[in-house]
């Protein structure tokens, strides 16, 4: 291998990640390393819902065509924003040690998320944690909120929301911290599939580039980022599927605790299950294939 040319948003967090890839190389390979930033079509629209837009691979599909075009050697990506199927020609199978996968919750005074008002105006940019906190409080508004972290905290200083929701790695990754009111156990709020990981994209083809990431793969994370993967797989899931998946292994058993919510929210599904650490992949099938079950749909327009 020569120079290696890494593919990324540029947003802030973004980079982040990007420059943490580089350097977990940079242990391995001690030639040219650079990041080229690349704007995504979730980028340049900053005020729609996305799945209005066209869903998850709106932040991943035009670094993608780099990468297949041979402009870039790798790509960089918060595993939560790529759609569960993948790309012909690329292949995902590298990740770092995954961040926190928590849900925070940033509001004015510091009111915590039980305190709020009745009406409060909760901003979230998703149907799952939408549905997740009107399951425990019918009674908040909540309104969708778009751009980079630092946009959505000067929105809620500006007034426009009362609280704001996201995920903690990428407050944790932006030195943000202090800014937390609360934060939310997995077990309160079941994340995104895949959250808090980074996601490391290379051709299918380059088989020196897929040898070579092995060296900075964390097992654990891939481990369970495969596996609720799989679930999201089975039900065909995109921005509109409102699903969430956290796993987590003890000894050689891995776990996963999943939930869906029908279309409209107001139903809600759940499944807990276990297996051997050697049959992850179908732990997260079976996962998927009993909410799709217990669900009968109800999750699609």
């Amino acid at each position: 291998m020569k120079k290696i040319t890494i593919g990324s948003r540029g947003s802030k967090l973004a980079l982040i990640y990007a420059e943490r890839v580089k350097k977990e190389i940079q242990k391995f390979y001690k030639d040219h390393i650079e990041i080229k930033t690349i704007v995504t079509s979730g980028d340049k629209n900053q005020k729609d819902r996305l799945s209005d837009l066209g869903g998850k691979g709106l932040f991943s599909k035009n670094i993608e065509i780099e990468l297949l075009e041979n402009k870039i050697d790798l790509a960089v990506h918060a595993l939560k924003d790529m759609p569960s199927i993948e790309t012909k020609g690329l292949l995902t199978d590298c990740f770092l040690k995954r961040n926190d996968p928590n849900e925070i919750l940033i509001s004015k005074n510091n009111i915590k998320f039980n305190k709020l008002k009745s009406s409060s105006v909760v901003g979230t940019s998703s149907f799952r944690r939408e549905f997740q906190l009107k399951n425990k409080r019918e009674d908040l508004n909540f309104k969708l909120i778009r751009g980079n972290v630092d946009t959505r905290i000067k929105k809620l200083n500006e007034g426009k929301y009362d609280a704001i929701i996201l995920s903690k790695a990428g407050i944790k990754s932006l030195n943000l911290m202090d800014y937390i009111t609360e934060e939310f156990s997995t077990d309160d709020i079941i994340p995104s599939v895949g959250q808090g990981a980074i996601a490391i994209q290379c051709r299918s083809s380059d088989n020196d580039m897929i040898k070579f990431l092995k060296k900075i793969n964390h097992m654990e994370t891939h481990i369970c980022v495969t596996a609720e993967r799989e679930v999201l797989k089975i039900l065909e899931g995109d921005c509109e599927t409102a699903v969430g998946a956290i796993s987590k292994i003890e000894g050689n058993n891995i776990y996963i605790s999943a939930e869906l919510f029908s279309i409209d929210g107001k139903e809600r599904y759940y499944f807990k299950s276990s297996k051997n650490i050697n049959l992850s992949k179908d732990l997260g099938k079976e996962v998927g294939k009993i909410l799709k079950e217990q669900s009968k749909g109800s999750y699609k327009k």
